[in-house]
């Protein structure tokens, strides 16, 4: 077995699936949560993929953003062992930030901020609070949850910093000492009215004809209605920056092979050194294995043809991207060492049920693919 991983499914508590979108994060997350629930350990995975297809690969109808039980009966089904309890969730952005917002208001500001544009803009579209929440949520299950691990698939990221230091500009935009100077007198009144504007200074009355009047007044009761949380805020920043540094806490990044992609992954990988975050794997998904060897002795058996030249070149092509896979894993390999590096192939077909799951999870504790193993011997290649 892949000692390594299996020894990191084993003691943490946290494990956060890190890496740009398009890489397999969501399915390898999953992975790793049914394995370690198979190890004995109960593990929750929270999902950030909208789609369906983790539910159904986990045998639920839907995912909430609540934690949902994996069945004991299903898990035995797929000839997993049960060995402990498995949940899965997927975080709903906006629904995440209405309960953070009405853990942390004022109860006569909940409903003023919940019914706010400006704050339905920060809960669903402003950069970085998708990562913010995803974050947030991460530390409430860890307080919450009797999971022994978490396993958290976080947002499609192609730089580090961005994921990383979204607390930090989440809080930087609720900061509101820059609004707050500009719209001093109407937020010492506490309202924001046509001769407020007309009172105040230049930039305010710039801003008010650029935005309108309406348009300001949302913002300034938006501003007033979280003056009294920035605090909470950042106490509740720093707890999750405690919880990313945690001895607890793991980082698996998930890359892929192309070598577009793979600056961004060394790159991730040094930052999370830089910040001191725990390393604990580098997983190089969808790998293209090389055809069998038998194939080029069985194509050129066959007759000449439009069609066996057709069938040559495909196998051409094959070698070439399995070549440059092969290059692009040895580059990534030498390039994050020496953190326990995994490399799993391209399957045949999408993995849409837990037995897929199940065989993706193999390569990350270092079992032997029996599937693969059957298909090498019926001569049949992974795509």
């Amino acid at each position: 077995m892949n000692a390594a991983l299996t020894e990191v499914l084993r003691r943490r508590s946290v494990l956060v699936c890190v890496g740009p979108g398009g890489v397999g994060k969501t399915t390898l997350a999953a992975a790793l949560a049914v394995r370690a629930a198979a190890l004995g350990r109960s593990a929750l995975v929270c999902t950030i993929d909208p789609a369906r297809r983790l539910a159904n690969a986990l045998g639920l109808r839907w995912l909430g953003n609540a934690p949902s039980d994996v069945r004991a009966d299903v898990l035995s089904a797929a000839g997993i062992p049960a060995g402990a309890r498995l949940q899965a969730m997927m975080l709903d952005l906006k629904a995440s930030w209405d309960e953070l917002i009405e853990q942390q208001a004022p109860p006569e500001q909940r409903e003023r901020i919940l019914r706010n544009r400006f704050y339905q803009s920060l809960s669903t579209v402003l950069a970085g609070s998708q990562e913010y929440i995803a974050l947030e949520k991460l530390w409430q299950l860890r307080q919450r949850s009797d999971a022994e691990l978490i396993v958290l698939d976080t947002p499609p990221t192609a730089h580090a910093l961005d994921f990383l230091d979204a607390p930090a500009r989440i809080l930087d935009f609720l900061d509101n000492d820059a609004a707050r100077w500009l719209l001093d007198p109407a937020l010492r009144a506490g309202r924001l009215s046509l001769k407020l504007l007309q009172l105040s200074g230049g930039a305010v009355r710039t801003i008010g004809r650029i935005t309108g009047t309406e348009t300001l007044e949302e913002l300034v009761t938006f501003l007033i209605a979280i003056s009294g949380m920035n605090e909470g805020f950042r106490e509740r920043a720093r707890a999750v920056r405690a919880l990313l540094a945690s001895p607890e806490t793991g980082f698996v990044m998930v890359a892929g092979a192309a070598p577009e992609r793979r600056s961004e992954a060394l790159s991730f990988h040094a930052v999370l050194g830089e910040r001191g975050l725990q390393r604990d794997a580098v997983v190089v998904n969808r790998v293209r294995p090389p055809p069998p060897a038998s194939a080029a002795k069985e194509l050129a058996s066959l007759p000449k043809s439009p069609l066996a030249k057709l069938l040559q070149q495909t196998l051409d092509e094959t070698r070439g991207l399995a070549a440059r896979d092969r290059a692009g894993v040895e580059a990534l390999r030498q390039g994050t060492a020496p953190t326990a590096f995994v490399s799993v192939p391209r399957f045949a077909t999408e993995l849409h049920d837990l037995r897929a799951l199940w065989r993706a999870g193999a390569y990350l504790v270092g079992e032997p693919d029996p599937e693969a193993q059957a298909e090498r011997h019926a001569g049949l290649a992974l795509r």
